[in-house]
């Protein structure tokens, strides 16, 4: 058996979701696909896959080993490119993750744009609501908003700093209590999203002091898509807290108020992140030096739209 191919074979199956998925992607027969799976399990000597006829879960142990089998993959593509000498020349499969709405509308032009000059690098965008653990997870680069904790990887500031906004529509406001501190949210219906607090929201302190103050409630209505509790706000169904791209056009078009405005907390920076390592292979090379001045320029032209919304 070949252990890197089987390996190759069972993430390409996590990743798909599927053994006909994986057989589609590695253009292989689903009865060749399930039987590496087979072999590798069998070498491990546990169970990696719980199987149905539709779907694949990993097991326990199967978890881990996903894991440990993307890092042996990155670490042998990364050692077979600069052995080869083909510092010069991306190709491959480049693997970006980004948040959904800056990823759709921001990120994925800029993508186009490389994949047109560079016809030999395939591109899978993953759009995800959520942290993604590089390494683990087999990334190459995520765009990601916040400060970082961790300081193992690479990273690139893109500038456009990214506002906090709290936002209801006029309708709203004019039914219910005036709201001019953070406190008074405890009287409204509040629109959840989870990357924004489902029970809290922290707010500067209006005494100027660095500690943040931290406004408790219970939600009227939790959401897991940001149109969606966008949409839901300038519907007048209540308040919520979204990036200031978000609802960039909602407050153009007179649908949202920002509220609150004097009280946000600082903005967050915007990164290209990639792992140690990855920055030597070309694909990778080659897209952050491509896509991270046009993120820039990009962003800043957001930044400048929210400064002019209040």
């Amino acid at each position: 058996m070949d252990r890197i191919d089987a390996m190759k074979v069972f993430v390409t199956a996590v990743e798909e979701g599927s053994l006909a998925g994986a057989a589609r992607r590695l253009k292989r027969s689903p009865t060749a696909i399930s039987r590496a799976l087979g072999l590798l399990e069998q070498h491990v000597g546990v169970e990696l896959l719980h199987r149905t006829t539709r779907s694949l879960k990993l097991s326990e142990a199967g978890q881990r080993y996903v894991e440990a089998c993307r890092r042996v993959l990155v670490e042998l593509e990364e050692a077979d490119l600069i052995a080869g000498a083909e510092r010069s020349s991306p190709r491959g499969v480049l693997t970006i993750s980004a948040p959904p709405i800056l990823g759709e509308e921001v990120l994925r032009p800029i993508l186009d744009d490389f994949l047109r000059q560079h016809p030999s690098v395939s591109v899978r965008l993953l759009m995800l609501d959520r942290f993604v653990n590089l390494v683990d997870e087999g990334i190459d680069v995520a765009l990601r908003i916040g400060n970082l904790a961790d300081s193992t990887h690479i990273s690139m500031r893109t500038g456009g700093d990214v506002r906090r906004v709290v936002v209801a529509s006029s309708q709203y406001l004019s039914r219910n209590p005036v709201i001019d501190e953070p406190s008074n949210l405890s009287k409204h219906q509040i629109i959840a999203f989870s990357n924004f607090g489902l029970e809290s929201w922290s707010f500067s302190s209006s005494s100027g002091s660095p500690a943040p103050r931290t406004v408790h409630f219970s939600p009227r209505y939790v959401v897991n898509s940001v149109r969606a509790g966008a949409a839901s706000a300038a519907e007048g169904m209540g308040v919520t807290r979204l990036y200031s791209y978000h609802v960039t056009d909602f407050v153009r078009e007179g649908r949202l108020q920002i509220i609150l405005a004097g009280y946000e907390p600082p903005a967050l920076p915007v990164h290209l992140l990639a792992p140690q390592g990855r920055t030597a292979v070309p694909k990778v090379r080659a897209f952050l030096d491509f896509a991270a001045p046009r993120l820039r320029s990009e962003l800043a032209r957001i930044s400048s739209e929210a400064d002019a919304l209040t």
